[in-house]
């Protein structure tokens, strides 16, 4: 893994119910806190390792441990951001996630979701700009 970045700021911008995240780099290893909302915390940690998939050993995935804060959500949320960067990159990830909007929508809960996988996309695309 080619380490390129330390630290970095990034945040969705749909315009609804926005997240963030700051990204650090531990040597090979990858710490990413996500919050948002009206109250940010952290709700839950996930701690993934890559591995070689089950059904297709040519192919990366990981496997993921989470621990969760009583009355807590984002334990769904940390698990997921942790195993697809774990699986892209290829290292052990650490996610924390905090996110709470009061009397959030169905709805509103949706475009969270679709905004954390907006996130890991802005992820991924800066740590893997200058990678072979």
């Amino acid at each position: 893994m080619n380490p390129t970045f330390v630290e970095t700021y990034i945040k969705t911008e749909t315009g609804s119910f926005d997240i963030e995240a700051g990204v650090r780099r531990v040597g090979d290893d990858l710490l990413v806190a996500i919050w948002g909302g009206e109250k940010p915390h952290i709700g839950a940690v996930s701690v993934a390792q890559s591995r070689p998939s089950l059904k297709n050993p040519d192919a990366m995935s990981a496997t993921a441990s989470v621990i969760c804060f009583p009355a807590h959500k984002e334990d769904e949320l940390a698990k997921a951001v942790s195993e697809v960067l774990s699986a892209v990159l290829d290292t052990r990830v650490v996610v924390t996630a905090g996110i709470h909007w009061d009397n959030i929508s169905k709805e509103g809960i949706r475009q969270v979701i679709s905004n954390s996988k907006i996130l890991v996309d802005l992820i991924l695309e800066e740590g893997m700009k200058g990678t072979p």
